[in-house]
């Protein structure tokens, strides 16, 4: 994955989030034993993107890209009581090949921000390979093109769960949107708020300042 220093002459990245159906991945053995024709069907079901723009010596955040997908088959319950998104709400929504082209429009070529990047990159080369962009068993995209808040945050705070809820409330970012449901492009702005923050080396807010690294000064 790319760190801060690997940034210093970025001037865009898109932070990016993606919510799923839920069910495993199938890994390229698997597929080769499928009978031939069969449809494999997809694990995106929305996709949420959120510019990253260089703004001085640190971020701010600029456009929006959202779109859902339709999958092509089942959304696991336990995946409907995350993110709120059922089958009947995709009833009319694209498939992924798609919104493809307006996807790509929107990334470009530039450096995507994540929390728990593999997960993204996985559902992407999936999706991908989906639409015959590439094999199951090669890649698109690959570490060297994602940012991952989560391995971020376990610098800052070692030995704390990474999950993205608890990485805001150590910044102090609000979440309570995400109380009831999760959605692709509140997580993907939660994300981006995140990285503005740890990427500024430290957090404030109306009573205290923490240096990342150093102690707290009240």
């Amino acid at each position: 994955m790319l760190t801060l220093d690997d940034l210093a002459d970025v001037g865009r990245m898109v932070a990016i989030d993606a919510e799923t159906t839920g069910f495993r991945i199938p890994g390229a053995a698997e597929i080769k034993k499928m009978p031939k024709g069969m449809k494999l069907p997809g694990i995106v079901i929305e996709i949420g993107c959120l510019e990253v723009l260089r703004d001085g010596d640190g971020w701010k955040t600029g456009e929006s890209w959202q779109r859902r997908i339709q999958p092509g088959g089942p959304i696991a319950k336990a995946s409907i009581a995350i993110h709120g998104i059922t089958q009947a709400d995709l009833k009319d929504a694209p498939l992924f090949r798609d919104v493809l082209d307006e996807f790509e429009d929107f990334i470009g070529q530039d450096v995507l921000l994540a929390h728990s990047a593999v997960n993204e990159m996985d559902f992407l080369n999936f999706e991908y390979a989906r639409v015959g962009r590439c094999g199951f068993d090669e890649v698109i995209f690959g570490s060297s093109d994602f940012v991952c808040t989560q391995n971020l945050s376990r610098q800052f705070f070692p030995g704390v769960p990474g999950s993205l809820d608890v990485l805001c409330d150590r910044l102090w970012i609000d979440r309570s949107d995400r109380f009831q449901h999760h959605g692709a492009l509140l997580d993907a702005m939660l994300t981006a708020e995140a990285f503005i923050k740890m990427s500024g080396g430290f957090v404030q807010d109306d009573t205290r300042s923490v240096s990342f690294g150093g102690p707290s000064q009240g």
